[in-house]
């Protein structure tokens, strides 16, 4: 065990011992799982936020999608549709409804049916249409489907039968099937709306949810723990336990103590630098390639970063490699892309601005700056892509000053941090993104296509006709070399106009009891505990 666990091993015992206001000490559970996320959820519908703290702690969990991605066989498969075609030149597609699926009873609500064409319609025209009853309801914000476009690109959902739906489209779109795979496409109980709108308490949809997933909700406390139980009618194959609690510990030395001491069986983000200390018989860390990108964005409406040659400057000033060095402790690639190595349209012949000080004061004197101030926010959560926003700030701070800029680092608690964002009020940010499906298409139009400047996806705020024409003509055609070199063109625009600058593609590690199995963590993003079980310790040892 390293010097700096020790330490906060007695710290926190102290603390623990004296019932540190706030937390609440969960019981190990024998015939569940107890997984100490890092953060709340902002709520309990993912189709309301992009944010992974909410979609890891709700959509495997407590929905089902249409249509899920099968990453080892690289193919859509089966879930709440058994069977689908495209008609219509691939502008209509037909979804043949599973039967027998039934929603979560609770003591707040009591399905009286099963799963139908319904509850798909209601799930889509939340997001769809705005004169839904229910689309205003939790803000009336939809940022993925709004950012992917496929709010436009969906003209209606049409109920054919009972157990058949049709979703029609105004065009073509060869990214349609993976954003309907995503976390985010899930399937809402429409006899639950209607009693809550009887009610008057429309609201509840989002906080109390009923879904067809694998657990159902129990409780929740903020800054302590969700509570989820067993769904005792799931559809398909679901969870050897009876239980999972997630127990909000957003420190990352608490949640690696909490693993030693037996008060968490699963914990996400393990601080690289003190795997070490996890190097024991009764745990194990995993790790998985994960399609991901760290970036530093430039406010382009905001400047002088709405200057090509002072992003480039920026840019030239920053060390990459020591970065990657330092805070991935060699566990991630340098970026040359947005794009991640393992995608089919990556280029390596990206983005190209090696570290290169003398060539930043050149840039920044040709664009008229000798001394210049900024400011950089980092992110004050830890993510997948980004262990530590804020000592990355630190060395970008520091190569900066070498080159005559001064760099203020900002940072504010999360939700906070995020709303002011999408306000557009920062200069430069330190975020990232883990892609949802396996298109490429997911790691453009979400970040820095036009429409996602107003959802607030776009952090560089930049919109430029040329590179949205060519991500539509992109999605608009199956032919899969024709759309590798329109994103090829796509890149070439970004190595020139760099409205952000790519910094590494990471790793995503994982740790856990022993004892604990069938917890997946899927390349695409989110966490699963639909087969999650538990052996006991005699168990463990007899295999």
């Amino acid at each position: 065990m390293t010097k700096a666990l020790s330490l906060l091993i007695s710290a926190t015992t102290i603390l623990l011992a004296g019932c540190e206001p706030g937390t609440e000490k969960v019981t190990p559970l024998s015939e569940g799982i107890i997984y100490c996320s890092e953060g709340n959820p902002d709520t309990f519908n993912p189709q309301l936020i992009t944010s992974g703290t909410t979609v890891d702690a709700t959509a495997a969990q407590l929905y089902d999608r249409l249509i899920d991605y099968d990453a080892e066989k690289q193919a859509f498969v089966p879930a709440l549709a058994k069977r689908w075609e495209p008609l219509d030149n691939g502008t209509r597609y037909r979804f043949y409804l599973r039967e027998d699926v039934k929603f979560h009873s609770t003591d707040y609500f009591s399905p009286t049916r099963d799963f139908n064409a319904e509850d798909v319609r209601f799930s889509f025209n939340r997001w769809l249409d705005e004169t839904s009853l229910y689309h205003n309801v939790g803000g009336g914000s939809y940022p993925f489907f709004s950012a992917t476009g496929l709010d436009k690109l969906i003209q209606k959902v049409i109920k054919v039968d009972e157990m058949t739906v049709d979703i029609v489209l105004n065009n073509a779109d060869s990214s349609f099937l993976a954003n309907l795979a995503t976390d985010f496409a899930i399937i809402l109980s429409a006899e639950y709306a209607q009693q809550l709108s009887v009610k008057d308490v429309p609201y509840l949809i989002d906080l109390k949810p009923i879904g067809t997933g694998p657990y159902r909700f129990e409780s929740f406390r903020k800054d302590v723990l969700i509570r989820y139980t067993k769904h005792p009618e799931y559809w398909r194959e679901g969870p050897g336990i009876e239980q999972l609690v997630y127990s909000i510990t957003p420190n990352a030395n608490k949640r690696m103590l909490k693993l030693v001491t037996g008060e968490c069986d699963v914990i996400p983000y393990p601080l690289i630098s003190e795997l070490q200390a996890l190097n024991r018989d009764d745990i194990v860390v995993t790790n998985e390639v994960s399609p991901n990108v760290s970036f530093w964005a430039f406010n382009t409406k905001k400047p002088p970063f709405d200057d090509p040659l002072v992003r480039q400057a920026l840019s030239h000033a920053i060390n990459r490699q020591a970065i990657i060095d330092t805070i991935y402790y060699g566990n991630a690639e340098l970026a040359r892309s947005i794009l991640p190595p393992t995608s089919w349209a990556y280029d390596n012949q990206g983005i190209q601005y090696g570290y290169d000080p003398e060539k930043a004061r050149k840039l920044l004197e040709e664009a008229g700056y000798e001394q210049l101030t900024i400011n950089i926010w980092a992110m004050p959560v830890q993510r997948v892509y980004n262990p530590n926003a804020r000592r990355m700030a630190e060395l970008m701070q520091s190569d900066l000053a070498q080159v005559g800029v001064n760099a203020r680092i900002v940072s504010y608690e999360w939700n906070t941090f995020r709303r002011r964002l999408s306000r557009g009020e920062h200069d430069t940010v330190l975020i990232g993104w883990y892609a949802d499906n396996a298109d490429p298409d997911n790691f453009f139009r979400p970040l820095l296509s036009c429409a996602a400047v107003a959802t607030g996806g776009n952090r560089a705020n930049w919109c430029h006709p040329g590179f949205d024409e060519l991500l539509y003509e992109a999605i608009s055609t199956t032919d899969a070399a024709e759309r590798k070199a329109l994103y090829q063109s796509a890149q070439h625009i970004l190595n020139q106009q760099l409205p952000l600058l790519p910094i590494a593609h990471s790793r995503r590690y994982q740790a856990q009891k022993k004892t604990v199995r069938g917890v997946q963590l899927p390349p695409y993003g989110g966490i699963n505990f639909r087969l999650a079980t538990k052996v006991t310790p005699a168990e463990e040892n007899a295999q």
